[in-house]
């Protein structure tokens, strides 16, 4: 099972997410996006948690101050993205076609129990 994680910023729910799956001994392999710059693809598959407007983070100050923070069409949002990808929410976890945003141990406890069924 890889586990890939997608962070902009380092805040709590990344270190919680990171501790969880240390803690199981789940490898993870981690995505800076201040360094990974993500591709369409890439982007699109992250965007089936729940559309790409699920994961701007519209909470942060810098994200408000970004016009993209106020797109509501995928296709407006997509090129934002591409060019500026800490408008995303910290962390997004990726376990194949699976998608997470935030903080969802319920979710990612789910998946290890499903892997680990003969």
């Amino acid at each position: 099972m890889t586990i890939q994680l997608y962070v902009s910023k380092k805040n709590f729910d990344v270190q919680k997410a990171e501790r969880f799956f240390k803690e199981r001994r789940i490898t993870v392999q981690v995505m800076d996006l201040k360094k990974h710059r993500l591709g369409e693809r890439e982007v699109q598959a992250l965007s089936r948690a729940g559309g790409l407007s699920a994961l701007i983070d519209r909470e942060d100050k810098r994200v408000k101050e970004h016009p993209a923070c106020y797109y509501d069409r995928d296709s407006l949002l997509l090129p934002a993205v591409l060019e500026c990808p800490w408008l995303l929410k910290a962390p997004i976890v990726r376990c194949g076609n699976r998608v997470t945003v935030g903080y969802q141990p319920d979710t990612w406890t789910a998946w290890l129990e499903e892997q680990a069924k003969p």
